[in-house]
This record gives structure tokens, C-alpha cells and sequence, in this order.
């Protein structure tokens, strides 16, 4: 088995958080968007992260938070410029993530051509589960992903559904922004992402991989 050292505490390692959207075909198709010709690619901040244990806060005055479940895959060293073939030796691990988004925030964005950076990246938008060794996931192009609220199942669908494969999606950011060591990059959610109130419960998983549980308020 390999050691994976200091990438178990990637929150406070690595630099930042890179995020792929509209990577889902059912997502796309759910949204009436077309194909997106290459990855659409944004930031969440680092500060925005959040553990088990810890609670999703509704940021100020947003009145429409959504939930996206996304599988994360974290950098094991720093690349730039990588080859979709070598892709895997710079794969440290993996992360279940929540992709919290002000929805209000980003459509009111969208609608003036502004940018959406509060939307995506308010304190607690990043809630993430522990790491998860690479030999825990055997096939990260067919891995089921769940999402939850108040244990009704609202996302259920797997990596297979990408658009852009992982390997893709990592050479395309590395082409323009150096990866670093505990850097994640979260992949995309499928569809079904949608509302949460506060008071409820939102569990997530990966296959039989591993679960989690975070409250909203």
C-alpha cells in the first residue's frame, strides 16, 4: 500500500481548489445547455472548506443554496503541462465534495455578465470528507455517486456520465495553472443538484467507498 504522508491533511496543504462545471451529460441535458466544447473551469477558495463535524452555512442574504455532489481528486505533486497519459502518477488520492452554491448569487451574476466568485466560494461552500486512498477507488471512470437530504435520495449517478474524463480535465487546468501538492480538483456534478433548507441534512457517498454527513444552517 502505498504512504501517503502528508496529502491525508490536504485541507490545510494544498493552495487551492479548482472546479470543473456542466461535466455531466444528464446534467447538461436536466439544464437544457449544450455540450460544453472544453471544460468549464472556476476556483473555490481554500477558507471555504469545512469537515464532518462542521456545519453548511446559508451565506448573508443568498436565499437559495444548492447542494452538488462532485468526486475530488487530489494533487499529489506539483505539474504543469501534463500529458493526459501521465495524469495518474500525479493522482494522490481522492475526496467526496459538496459544491455548495448561492444559487440567487450566481443566476443574478449570470443575468449581468458578472463574474460568480461569491456564489461558489463563501465560507463553508467546500464541505469535504476525509481523504481517500487511491487503492480505495479501483476505477474512478465508473464509481457511483449519492447525495441525500433528510435521507431522500436526490443525486445518484456515476463518473461514467463526465464529459471530460479526469485525465482531461487535469491536463487542460495544468496547461494553464500549476497544480501543487494537496490541490484538489473537483470534477463536476451530475444531475438532480437542487435546494436545501436550513435544518436539514445532507449525506453523500461514494459507492461503498465512504459516506457523509453535514447539517445546514
Amino acid at each position: 500500500m502505498e504512504s501517503y504522508g502528508r496529502l491525508v491533511n490536504f485541507t490545510s496543504l494544498g493552495k487551492k481548489v479548482l472546479a470543473v462545471g456542466r461535466n455531466y451529460r444528464a446534467l447538461a441535458a436536466e439544464q437544457g445547455n449544450p455540450l460544453p466544447e472544453k471544460p468549464v473551469v472556476f476556483m473555490k477558495p481554500t477558507t471555504s472548506y469545512i469537515t464532518e463535524g462542521q456545519t453548511i452555512k446559508v451565506p448573508y442574504a443568498s436565499k437559495l443554496l444548492y447542494f452538488e455532489v462532485e468526486l475530488g481528486v487530489i494533487i499529489k505533486s506539483r505539474c504543469s503541462g501534463v500529458k493526459e497519459s501521465e495524469v495518474d502518477s500525479y493522482i494522490g488520492g481522492y475526496c467526496l465534495v459538496l459544491d455548495m452554491t448561492a444559487r440567487d448569487f450566481q443566476l443574478e451574476a449570470k443575468s449581468k455578465g458578472h463574474p460568480w466568485c461569491l456564489a461558489k466560494g463563501y465560507d463553508t461552500a467546500c464541505p469535504v470528507s476525509e481523504f481517500i486512498p487511491k487503492e480505495k477507488v479501483k476505477d474512478y471512470s465508473d464509481i457511483e455517486l449519492w447525495l441525500k437530504v433528510n435521507d431522500v435520495i436526490k443525486q445518484r449517478s456515476s463518473t461514467s456520465d463526465m464529459i471530460f474524463s479526469i485525465p482531461h480535465v487535469i491536463s487542460y487546468i495544468s496547461s494553464y495553472i500549476t497544480l501543487e501538492e494537496g490541490d484538489v480538483v473537483i470534477t463536476g456534478s451530475p444531475a438532480g443538484a437542487g435546494p436545501v433548507k436550513p435544518g436539514e441534512i445532507i449525506e453523500a457517498g461514494l459507492a461503498d467507498v465512504m459516506s457523509m454527513t453535514f447539517p445546514v444552517a
